[in-house]
């Protein structure tokens, strides 16, 4: 287990970020968990999370030249990472998508570095059904620029539409690495650490059992 990756866990679990209980998700399935990075909302924890996406970058990530950050969740941490990975030593360029085409000014709906003819990396916070990677993929395509790769916060390790997961179905698909800061596996050890408990590991077994898949993406 990778120090960052069990580091993020314990840190996503005490900013309540990652809550245990009785959850739908976009597929319809009723988990017990729930990751949400839109709690990651103060300055301090913002930071936190960036310099865990900066670890899992400079350990995982494919060669790429600029960071995109599609609309909404991915602006925050586009910016934050770049401001982290310029700290480090590394000056990388960001971009991000507008949801609405602006007609006025520079006009269209990318801000930030111009993305043509670089290597680009997709910051998203997890991939459910891969829209926004999809979404991605495509304004990237019409801004001439080449999708590289993509960095999540937590790979939930579980079927998307196929028996993949829903990473894995980005790989197939779009031929793009996904690579996480964590997985559901540090989650489960980070459980099995802590008697008390018991019975949120045991029922997030089960679902792994159900919906789950055996290897993570990458």
């Amino acid at each position: 287990m990778s120090d960052f990756a069990d580091r993020f866990v314990a840190f996503a679990v005490e900013r309540q970020v990652i809550r245990f209980g009785e959850f739908r998700t976009k597929a319809g399935r009723w988990s017990p968990y729930f990751f949400n990075a839109g709690l990651f909302n103060t300055g301090a924890a913002l930071a936190t999370l960036c310099e865990f996406y900066a670890d899992a970058i400079e350990a995982q990530a494919p060669p790429f030249d600029l960071l995109f950050g599609p609309a909404y969740k991915g602006i925050p941490l586009v910016a934050g990472i770049a401001l982290t990975l310029a700290r480090r030593g590394r000056d990388v360029p960001f971009a991000y998508n507008r949801k609405e085409v602006k007609d006025h000014g520079e006009g269209g709906v990318l801000v930030g570095a111009d993305p043509r003819g670089k290597r680009v990396l997709i910051v998203d916070d997890v991939i459910s059904a891969g829209t926004s990677v999809r979404e991605s993929v495509v304004l990237l395509d019409r801004a001439q620029a080449i999708p590289a790769g993509v960095v999540i916060a937590l790979d939930r390790m579980e079927r998307g539409q196929t028996e993949l997961s829903a990473t894995q179905e980005v790989t197939r698909q779009w031929g793009l690495p996904v690579c996480c800061v964590a997985t559901l596996d540090h989650l489960v050890v980070h459980l099995a650490r802590d008697s008390t408990q018991v019975e949120t590991l045991g029922r997030l077994q089960a679902y792994r059992q159900q919906y789950g898949v055996s290897t993570p993406a990458g």
